[in-house]
């Protein structure tokens, strides 16, 4: 283990998130509650996200959804965090965040979190917590977790049963990944990190043999 990986693995044991290094981040709903309901509580979660990773937003959240292209107004300034790879499921939300500055992921998870439980509760006329306490994260320690990790959290919706193949699901970033969705749509950004070929991707994440040979290289990063 390298000298800066100890200093990273000592951080781990506090609360501390090291700017540059790569988190598997989950965040539950309290007892499984089903939060996300239809497409346009998926779609929220997904426009908050685009906007709460800015460093400096100039507009409301009510306003930046009223802009016709919000891609716009989010690529002017700077990140809390990168995101690499995402999937809203029903009950939770994988993220895959390269922190960016100090104490970013928890600027934006916050942010994040608290938006989406003040839109919940107005929406559902319910008052207290919808989350099941503060995120869960983990380090994630090599370019082959990483690309595991991503296989992972895409392929979520299909092993919950939610749906068939991992390409009909719309609320994670499989579909960035397979080229599907324009440039000016992406929200994740990881070709930095990750060479990814879209065709050996989709073999990659959808061979389910292989999947469940490779799974025990990240059980330790799931935080199911």
């Amino acid at each position: 283990m390298s000298e800066n990986r100890q200093i990273i693995k000592k951080y781990q044991t506090g609360n501390l998130l090291v700017t540059g290094e790569v988190y598997h981040i989950i965040n539950k709903s309290i007892a499984k509650f089903k939060i996300f309901n239809d497409s346009s509580d998926f779609s929220r979660m997904i426009r908050a996200m685009r906007y709460y990773q800015k460093e400096k937003r100039h507009v409301s959240f009510s306003a930046f959804e009223k802009i016709e292209d919000g891609k716009i107004f989010v690529s002017e300034s700077k990140k809390h965090v990168e995101i690499i790879s995402y999937c809203i499921m029903p009950t939770h939300i994988h993220l895959l965040l390269k922190q960016l500055e100090d104490k970013g992921i928890s600027i934006f998870m916050n942010n994040l979190s608290n938006s989406y439980s003040r839109y919940f509760n107005l929406k559902h006329k319910r008052k207290g917590p919808l989350w099941e306490g503060r995120f869960k994260r983990v380090l994630i320690e090599s370019d082959e977790q990483l690309l595991h990790l991503t296989k992972y959290i895409h392929l979520n919706p299909a092993t919950a049963y939610i749906v068939k193949n991992p390409s009909d699901w719309e609320y994670s970033s499989y579909q960035e990944y397979l080229s599907a969705v324009s440039t000016k749509d992406c929200i994740c950004k990881y070709n930095d990190i990750l060479d990814i070929n879209s065709s050996s991707y989709k073999e990659f994440v959808e061979d389910r043999i292989s999947y469940q040979r490779e799974l025990a290289k990240i059980k330790h990063l799931i935080l199911e």
